[in-house]
């Protein structure tokens, strides 16, 4: 009997649900390389946001 756990951890991508391995991927939490650059597009194109308040202390003010 082998000592050696075999068992991988799986998890569903962030952007196409599919179920991807946590070890040895490269593009974790993503399945792929298509899917991170599909989020990382939707964070650009500011489809994706952090709420906050619109006037907290720090940010810019206008002149």
């Amino acid at each position: 009997m082998s000592d050696t756990n075999n068992t991988t951890q799986t998890y569903p991508c962030p952007q196409c649900k599919s179920l991807t391995r946590w070890t040895n991927n490269p593009w974790r939490p993503f399945c792929s390389e298509r899917c991170k650059l599909i989020d990382l597009g939707d964070w650009a194109a500011e489809r994706h946001a952090i709420p906050g308040d619109d006037n907290a202390p720090g940010d810019f003010e206008e002149f």
